[in-house]
């Protein structure tokens, strides 16, 4: 899979992905920004609280145009913008923020509380009280999934990190046990979400968690779960971008459009005969191998041209 840099991506798309099959052809998997219309949404922010982040506290750059601030404080700007963004989505107005990897060990939560868009917008995200001597991710999950959480009809869970994560197999194991419970329904649609910060953000780590193989686990419709996204603060240009990956192909953005490829023909849809009876917000097709970019025609004539490399 290539993931198309955000950069590249033409609005109002949230994610290009493109893969090569193996006939030569071209699929592409591609998702339309907007935020999802939620009841009984909750959310949660969690901010890496290890030593490895201490400058951030204290440094300045390193951020997208979207978090610009006159703050030496790089982490702030960042969490302030999440946390209100997510307080607003939030079922009950409020988001859950937690700063995470404190104490020894770097396995300890602490808790900033439940804020709303006002109070988000104006917290002093100060550095955490016990940075931690490690970063050990899991805990924070956890904290969401079973302490805070355990029975949201749904839920999205962000997690701010310079992507230096101790734990990652842990978190693997207990991320497949989590999509294993969803596709058993004993428990509901969970989305976590990572967002790397900093001059030196490792994204290695980020990328393993956004396509590990979560063995073939479909949800109730046939879909395979999809529990991990990530994005880097540097390149996000709109916070729905957080929903990149939570958008549906039963989501209908418009009554009908057409789809052609850089040849002027029409791409090949996949779970459906044709775009003519609407337009979904989860856009899936195939196309000659030889594609440069595909075309979307609104019914309003409007064109939307985005380049696949």
């Amino acid at each position: 899979m290539a993931q198309l840099d955000s950069s590249k991506t033409v609005e109002p798309f949230g994610e290009v992905n493109v893969f090569q099959e193996a006939d030569g052809r071209i699929r592409v998997k591609a998702t339309i920004l907007m935020r999802p219309q939620v009841e009984g949404a909750q959310t949660g922010l969690a901010i890496d609280g290890s030593n490895s982040m201490n400058q951030m506290f204290g440094a300045s750059g390193a951020v997208s145009a979207l978090f610009a601030s006159a703050s030496n404080n790089i982490v702030q700007p960042v969490a302030r913008l999440m946390a209100e963004y997510l307080a607003n989505f939030d079922s009950d107005g409020n988001t859950t923020v937690i700063y995470w990897a404190c104490g020894i060990g770097g396995a300890d939560i602490e808790e900033l509380g439940d804020m709303n868009a006002a109070q988000a917008k104006s917290y002093n995200f100060a550095q955490p009280k016990s940075p931690g001597t490690g970063t050990k991710l899991l805990p924070a999950i956890k904290y969401f999934t079973e302490t805070k959480f355990p029975d949201a009809p749904w839920g999205i869970f962000v997690f701010v990190t310079d992507g230096a994560i101790e734990d990652l197999e842990p978190v693997k194991q207990y991320s497949l046990q989590i999509g294993k419970e969803m596709s058993q329904g004993k428990r509901n649609f969970t989305k976590f979400v990572l967002i790397g910060l900093g001059p030196n953000v490792d994204e290695t780590q980020l990328e393993e968690l956004d396509d590990m193989d979560m063995g073939g686990i479909v949800d109730s419709k046939g879909d395979e779960i999809d529990l991990w996204d990530h994005k880097l603060a540097s390149t996000m240009n709109k916070l729905e971008e957080i929903f990149a990956e939570v958008v549906s192909s039963e989501m209908i953005l418009a009554s009908s459009a057409t789809i052609l490829d850089s040849s002027g023909n029409p791409v090949t849809p996949i779970g459906r005969s044709s775009y003519a009876d609407g337009l979904p917000a989860l856009l899936e097709f195939t196309m000659p191998g030889s594609a440069t970019s595909f075309k979307i025609t609104l019914p309003n004539s409007k064109e939307i041209l985005q380049p696949i490399s």
